[in-house]
């Protein structure tokens, strides 16, 4: 402070995100940071520490990354893409996952819009990471992730760290589509991830001996972001799973007593399936966190008649994923609800002009606070309006009750939530649409039990007949990744549209998605009632 009582700023004192391993060495040099299942590898802060910033020399030294520099990542969850993310903040470079689901065109654009210096890869992406930085026809360094110094404390000394001003240069960038189709690239600061992880460890009561199972991709804000670095942040150990499946993640909370975990309801409903559950050891489990989509009571009523209670939430990558949070004591009776802001944040409802909508009325879910993202990379239009007035605007409808939980009742834009991942019917309805036999398209999101949502697609043939469901769904094989291909094919005469030509996706939905479902209530209803 001056005499004056002006905050004179950090002063180049915030502590980046690449230096809270060294923290985390000094304050407790021999606790496990991470435990890597696949191997037995047991790492301790030291060794995390030391391994990211030798990893930091080679790329600097031998591959010239500068602050700023963008390094994208093609590979599965293994402790090197968390050296990779570490040693990339401590050069002050720019982190950028890439998701190994999609098709080689859809990550060579993704590279022509961030331009990288480097492509890390595991061994599993060797040639999908070459054929796409090929495709690209930019200039860029392959290096495999096998090749990673490790535990070289030599090197780990000449590492030269940049200093963050003010936590606002970018550390990450994200990939979410959007509605137009093109994916985005939402811009995660220094800053943003620093109150991401105090947002939740205040909310959620993390601790610094908590252990959790961590299996959701890194290439998404969820495997990021929900505990990985808000644990790193805390001194709490990750349990890293590349084996995903439901025996697999309960053998790992068992062995290693983890204490909290994290999945989309998709996942506790096949954990709680798996033959596996029953005897299963969770008794070191304080609590489980869900998000994504509202968790149904089912799955709520299942885990708690094993003693475990949930902690459920709301977020986006571009505002962090731990935005509001609903306590245990409040599952039940506030079913639905996405609970209240977090500590460090704020939320407001508005209309279309951006006014604050009357109590008890639907409005588009803003938020603002320090956990809010920088924007979009190089999207200065989709920025300003994401966030025209210093409030990001979610897509989300929403309601707030009178004891302040909000609910999420639809979507601003018709984008839908398949087993967690997010999927853009304009994408699909781009890729549809080249397609020589479809003159037009709509994609739609449907609810299904096992993956929340999956898409349906209204298809006008251009000559009635000639197209099966199965020659649509052949086509979209390779240039989509399998998570947005849609699960079911309806055909058309013609797409319903409003005066200004806009197809009324409300009308098929009430078509094809909300009578179909009446219908088939109805018949089940009608089946019972025969029953003897």
């Amino acid at each position: 402070m001056t005499t004056s009582g002006t905050f004179l700023g950090y002063g180049g004192g915030f502590i980046g995100v690449g230096e809270w391993l060294e923290r985390r060495a000094q304050f407790a040099p021999n606790q496990i940071g991470l435990v890597d299942v696949a191997t037995g590898a047991r790492l301790s802060y030291r060794t995390l520490n030391r391994r990211a910033r030798a990893l930091a020399t080679t790329l600097a030294e031998r591959q010239g990354v500068r602050q700023g520099d963008r390094v994208a990542a093609l590979a599965a969850n293994c402790p090197e893409y968390l050296d990779a993310f570490f040693a990339c903040a401590l050069l002050g470079a720019i982190f950028t996952p890439l998701n190994w689901r999609l098709t080689v065109a859809e990550l060579a654009g993704i590279l022509r819009d961030c331009e990288p210096v480097a492509l890390l890869h595991d061994a599993a992406q060797r040639s999908q990471a070459e054929a796409a930085a090929h495709a690209t026809g930019q200039p860029m360094t392959l290096l495999d992730m096998a090749s990673f110094p490790g535990d070289d404390a030599e090197m780990a000394a000449r590492a030269s760290p940049f200093a963050s001003r003010d936590g606002e240069e970018i550390a990450l960038i994200l990939y979410t589509s959007g509605t137009t189709g093109v994916p985005k690239g939402a811009m995660l600061s220094h800053r943003m991830l620093t109150w991401n992880a105090i947002n939740t460890q205040i909310s959620w009561g993390l601790r610094e001996n908590d252990i959790a199972p961590i299996f959701a991709p890194f290439f998404h804000a969820g495997g990021l972001n929900v505990l990985t670095t808000p644990l790193y942040h805390l001194g709490g150990t990750v349990v890293l799973l590349r084996d995903t499946s439901p025996a697999a993640v309960l053998r790992a909370i068992e062995s290693e007593r983890c204490t909290v975990a994290f999945a989309v309801p998709t996942v506790f409903q096949m954990l709680l399936e798996a033959p596996e559950f029953p005897t299963a050891d969770l008794s070191s489990l304080r609590f489980l966190i869900t998000g994504g989509s509202p968790c149904p009571l089912p799955i709520i009523a299942g885990y708690a008649a094993r003693g475990l209670e949930f902690c459920q939430g709301y977020g986006l990558t571009e505002v962090g994923v731990n935005c509001f949070s609903l306590a245990p004591e409040d599952a039940v009776r506030k079913a639905g609800s996405v609970g209240r802001p977090v500590f460090h944040s704020r939320a407001r409802l508005v209309d279309e002009e951006g006014r604050e909508t009357p109590a008890g009325a639907v409005g588009e879910l803003a938020l603002a606070g320090p956990h809010v993202c920088s924007g979009y990379w190089r999207r200065p239009e989709a920025t300003a309006e994401a966030a025209p007035d210093g409030w990001w605007r979610t897509g989300d409808l929403a309601q707030v009750d009178a004891e302040g939980y909000y609910y999420i009742v639809g979507r601003k834009k018709d984008m839908f939530i398949s087993g967690g991942e997010n999927v853009y019917p304009a994408e699909v309805e781009g890729v549809l649409a080249t397609h020589t036999g479809i003159a037009e398209v709509a994609v739609l999101g449907q609810p299904d039990p096992k993956w929340g949502e999956v898409g349906l697609a209204v298809v006008v043939p251009r000559q009635p007949g000639a197209l099966t469901a199965a020659d649509v769904l052949a086509f979209c094989d390779g240039k989509l990744a399998r998570y947005k291909i849609p699960k079911a094919i309806v055909f058309a005469e013609t797409l319903p549209r409003n005066v200004m030509g806009k197809v009324v996706k409300s009308a098929l939905y009430d078509r094809y998605v909300t009578q179909a479902a009446q219908a088939a209530q109805a018949t089940r209803v009608a089946g019972e009632g025969l029953r003897p």
